[in-house]
């Protein structure tokens, strides 16, 4: 003969049959509510966190160019970027350098790691940054061979 369910309840009607007013039905439904939302808050941010990095650099793009003069009204901001020159600056010598790729290079990262940053000195450090990058990029704009426009970026805190 099969078990009865009364016989035998399960935790969800054990939970289920406590009363409503009662100190341990109200924590099992707090800690159920706000496990279920801490996975929707973590599924969302794995899930949204592609389209957040190409939001990020649609608007640095959009930045350069806009600051460069080169996005018409309505205009395509990636092939506006394509007439901009992305160049990595060595600021110890104030020359171009392809020590690394302007492509994958992040000056706040390498601002971060010993070996590709050193140390500002406090009485230099007004912004409190406390490390800078050996190298830094820069965005030329090019008219006819010659320098139309140069974008020298900044970081510090805020949005991105």
């Amino acid at each position: 003969m099969p078990k009865s369910d009364t016989n035998n309840p399960s935790w969800l009607q054990k939970v289920l049959s406590l009363p409503n007013d009662s100190i341990q039905k109200t924590l099992i439904v707090a800690v159920g509510i706000c496990l279920v939302c801490s996975v929707v808050v973590a599924g969302t941010t794995v899930v949204l966190k592609p389209i957040q990095s190409a939001n990020k650099a649609l608007d640095f793009k959009r930045n350069v160019v806009e600051v460069a003069g080169l996005l018409p009204e309505g205009g395509n901001v990636d092939e506006a970027f394509k007439q901009v020159e992305i160049r990595v600056v060595d600021l110890d010598t104030g020359e171009y350098t392809d020590a690394v790729d302007p492509a994958t290079f992040s000056q706040t990262e390498a601002a971060k790691n010993p070996a590709t940053s050193e140390v500002v000195p406090a009485d230099e450090d007004i912004a409190k940054i406390k490390r800078r990058s050996k190298y830094a990029l820069v965005y030329l704009v090019k008219e006819d061979g010659k320098l139309k426009t140069l974008i020298l970026p900044v970081h510090g805190y805020g949005l991105w």
